[in-house]
């Protein structure tokens, strides 16, 4: 077989795609403006311009891409995924977890319960942008009795929104970065949860600290109704997939869970809970296409020496496999900060992630993880990410995007934390860090 040989030129359609997302971002001031997909199906016009083979081998090197089983397991995960949220989000799951939390904490533990409800809801539900929008209003209610900081609330609502959206099974980041990688999921929970937990609990720490400030004695006006048993969908998803049972099985299994109990309190009937079922998988159509049609464009460049390029140009920058990792978090921050979506970061340097991983040997789960986490990170960050403006819009004017961030202590901590990982890992032979 002939050796691939490297190309820049071969990059341009990758570029195409990546303008014009971002550009249209720019000049609409929302980076959701244009659907991702047809920013993609752009790249792929250009690819079938640029390159050279006959038309046939190009279909079948694009069919090729979208069809690799990596992509569709990425895909049907979304779909089942999307199925889940959709249940649970009929049956008042997500209220329960609001209202059970903000009924049970003490005035004083407002902030830290705060980053501990939305770390649990976005881990739950597997999105930060839905957990933030559950949560916000609480949120800016409590500031608005004068009594709590809007800007540390703020700051722990998006700390606990981007620790669940980052360890989540059922987050689409997640989802990306494990199948890039070829990864369990649970494999990659347990190494991911390795670096984020000193983060959280040094966060804890902080919020309690200045938790501590507060009057213990405000009064409580707001009565708050629920039933426990509606959180039984996410306890379960999360147990089996911290077990390490198969993710189709977890999330069908979490599905017809949420599917008997809206029975049982009639949220709906079961026609409806079909439909829901499949309003949850048009709900991730845009991911799914944008997965698709991603793998297809990817293979239309590796075919043409585009990502044997990239690679030969980072080995020139890595000299251990710590500087290989350090190499991958900078690949998936830098994308994500040209396009401002975490997902499409991870799916974009997954192929890339996996070849440096493989050439340097170095362990698939850490690797799926510091991908998830530098990405997570720069989503977190980015004044013009989904987050932040969506928490911003909720705030009013009332906190800056700097009051905002600098009371984020999570993403800060996570970075110290993922850094500090990966420089003092003692490096090995084998293809597993000890």
């Amino acid at each position: 077989m002939t050796a691939i040989k490297p190309s820049f030129k071969a990059l341009l359609p990758f570029f195409v795609f990546i303008i014009t997302f971002l550009s249209v971002g720019i000049i609409q001031e929302d980076f959701y403006a244009l659907p991702a997909p047809i920013a993609v199906i752009a790249g792929i016009f250009v690819a079938f311009l640029l390159f050279k083979q006959p038309i046939n081998t190009k279909i079948q090197t694009l069919l090729k891409g979208c069809g690799d089983p990596k992509i569709l397991t990425m895909c049907l995960i979304y779909l089942l995924a999307g199925a889940f949220a959709a249940v649970t989000n009929a049956t008042g799951s997500v209220e329960t977890i609001v209202h059970l939390g903000m009924d049970l904490i003490n005035n004083q533990y407002i902030y830290v319960g705060v980053f501990v409800i939305a770390a649990f809801l976005s881990v739950s539900t597997g999105t930060s942008v839905g957990s933030i929008v559950a949560l916000a209003p609480i949120v800016v209610g409590f500031a608005d009795t004068g009594t709590f900081s809007l800007a540390i609330l703020c700051g722990a609502l998006l700390s606990g929104a981007m620790f669940g959206d980052n360890l989540s099974i059922i987050s689409d980041t997640t989802i990306a970065a494990t199948q890039s990688l070829g990864v369990k999921m649970s494999d990659k929970f347990k190494a991911n949860i390795k670096i984020a937990i000193p983060a959280a609990l040094v966060t804890c720490a902080i919020l309690i600290f200045e938790g501590l400030q507060l009057d213990a004695h405000v009064e409580e006006t707001v009565e708050y109704s629920y039933s426990v048993l509606k959180i039984a969908p996410y306890l379960i998803v999360i147990v089996l997939s911290v077990i390490g049972l198969d993710v189709f099985v977890t999330l069908v299994l979490g599905i017809i869970t949420a599917g008997i109990l809206g029975l049982f309190y009639a949220d709906f009937s079961l026609i409806e809970f079909t439909q829901l079922v499949y309003i949850g998988f048009t709900d991730m159509t845009e991911i799914f296409l944008l997965s698709l049609l991603t793998g297809g464009l990817a293979a239309l460049v590796a075919y043409n020496g585009g990502i044997e390029y990239i690679l030969v140009k980072i080995r020139t920058l890595i000299r251990s496999k710590k500087t290989a990792q350090f190499g991958i978090g900078a690949l998936v921050s830098s994308i994500n900060v040209a396009i401002a979506n975490n997902t499409v970061a991870i799916i974009i340097s997954g192929s890339i992630a996996k070849n440096i991983n493989d050439q340097y040997e170095l362990d698939n789960k850490q690797t799926a993880s510091i991908l998830d986490i530098f990405a997570c990170i720069t989503q977190g960050l980015l004044p013009y990410g989904a987050q932040v403006l969506m928490i911003l819009s909720f705030a009013q004017g009332n906190i800056s995007y700097f009051d905002l961030v600098g009371n984020a202590w999570y993403l800060g901590l996570l970075f110290v934390s993922t850094i500090l990982f990966i420089g003092f890992k003692r490096e090995v032979k084998s293809d597993v860090l000890i």
